[in-house]
């Protein structure tokens, strides 16, 4: 039997503000290269002779995201769809469910979609290394040889051989200030990286062991779950009632069955932005620079921009990240602070603490270039394929012109077709549908004009995304 990856693909990965917010959060992002670390993650477990087909389970507004990054890099997957977060622990355990009930003795390999991995030949190495211990009833997680003192992870204490390369593990203890960090090291603790392999009756019976509310509730969720264009959404009643707890919490720390496999694959769980730092290529300097970056007598940072020019002048060891609708400045050595200030940007109602300039929808995104009292310029691409749905506003006219593929436009009765340099006026009140029925991606300038241009201002009449 092969295993079966799990991947989790929640979290809105605040530390890493304000490229990854809530709604587009750093597993859907190029951190490192081309893809996502999401799609990397699938790529890595691209292998029919050890794994088989991966179940992902994520937020519900994300999963159109989770689609076309897999249509992206030709894979497939199941979905399951969380109504709201409960942590990893509920997260796994509706996974394995669902596993489950297909086979008991699945074995299931626990992956985190926003975890960086290097040498994933390595790590495919180790997963099968400890597919036998699993089988055995053991639940694995894999260590990671520290390669520095690292306060920022949690550590693992082995124990006596088990099997092959696993061992016995004999504690996981929490994150440590410098001085014991660096007894660790000398001592040959691992690094915790959040990869259990077990099969599913070995977790859901620890799980039943140590939280069997919590489990009950996991279970009605998933006995629940509603349909949403063919994919399982957890019944959002009975996943609140499940204990909002990560999995090492509800089980690893407590049980018996915990053993652990030792490795070495560039693993990197790209927290922050001094983990960014740490694993990208730098300067002679030490300066890590992503975009147009000009930088005179610095050293240190990490400057990453995705539009203006970005200009450093003798400074060093900071953390410098431009966005289109916002800016970061920080300390590199207290990186893992972002996070206060994106709850800071929360309390006073800040839009940007969560969502990007750029906004993502099944169809396609947009992204608001000007915004005045009274007027509104977007860019709005609609992927091949991709229908906004039909649809008309109360306070709000609009004219769309088309720089890009082709679209097919619907103003009340009439349908048109619209090529490069053409355009279209949807008068207030209006029904209409924007589609793209080419196969390349359609590009339009929407600029709208009106008393109230809120997103709130749509009657959405029908939806190919059960939104309506």
């Amino acid at each position: 039997m092969t295993i079966r990856p799990l991947i989790m693909c929640g979290g809105s990965g605040s530390r890493l503000w304000p490229l990854s917010r809530e709604s587009f959060p750093k597993q859907f992002a190029p951190l490192i290269g081309e893809r996502s670390t999401f799609q990397e993650t699938v790529l890595r477990m691209k292998d029919p002779s050890l794994f088989g087909r991966p179940l992902v389970v994520t937020a519900k507004r994300h999963r159109f995201m989770v689609e076309r990054q897999l249509a992206e890099i030709g894979c497939e997957a199941d979905l399951l769809l969380e109504p709201m977060p409960r942590d990893s622990g509920p997260a796994i355990a509706a996974g394995a469910a669902m596993m489950a009930k297909q086979s008991p003795d699945q074995l299931v390999l626990v992956l985190a979609a926003d975890h960086l991995v290097r040498d994933p030949a390595t790590f495919r190495r180790i997963a099968a290394a400890g597919a036998d211990a699993a089988r055995a009833g053991n639940i694995v997680t894999f260590g990671i040889e520290p390669t520095m003192p690292a306060t920022g992870y949690g550590y693992i204490e082995m124990g006596e051989p088990l099997a092959g390369e696993v061992r016995r593990l004999k504690r996981f203890v929490e994150k440590p200030d410098a001085a014991t960090a660096q007894r660790y090291l000398i001592e040959g603790y691992l690094w915790n990286s959040g990869n259990f392999l077990f099969k599913a009756s070995t977790l859901l019976g620890e799980y039943e062991r140590f939280a069997p509310e919590s489990l009950a509730a996991v279970r009605a969720a998933l006995d629940g779950a509603a349909s949403d264009l063919g994919v399982p959404v957890l019944d959002p009643d009975a996943f609140m009632r499940a204990e909002k707890k990560s999995i090492d919490y509800v089980v690893m720390e407590k049980t018996d069955k915990a053993a652990v496999i030792p490795g070495s694959f560039g693993w990197s769980d790209v927290g922050a932005w001094d983990a960014m730092w740490d694993i990208s290529d730098k300067d002679a300097d030490g300066n890590v620079h992503v975009g147009e970056v000009v930088a005179v007598d610095s050293g240190g940072n990490y400057a990453s921009t995705d539009g203006p020019v970005l200009g450093l002048v003798g400074v060093k060891d900071l953390v410098v990240v431009a966005t289109r609708d916002a800016v970061l400045v920080s300390d590199r050595r207290r990186a893992g602070d972002v996070k206060k200030l994106v709850d800071a940007l929360k309390a006073k109602g800040s839009p940007q603490a969560t969502d990007h300039a750029r906004i993502y929808r099944p169809w396609g995104w947009y992204q608001t270039l000007e915004l005045q009292p009274r007027f509104q310029v977007k860019r709005i691409v609609v992927y091949p394929g991709g229908r906004l749905s039909l649809q008309s506003h109360v306070h709000r006219a609009e004219h769309w012109v088309v720089v890009r593929g082709t679209a097919r436009v619907t103003v009340g009765d009439a349908v048109s077709m619209l090529s490069e340099n053409t355009s279209a006026y949807i008068p207030l009140g209006e029904i209409h549908r924007l589609e793209n029925p080419g196969k390349i991606d359609t590009e339009i300038i929407e600029v709208q004009t009106g008393s109230y241009l809120g997103e709130d201002d749509i009657i959405r009449l029908e939806d190919v995304y059960n939104r309506a």
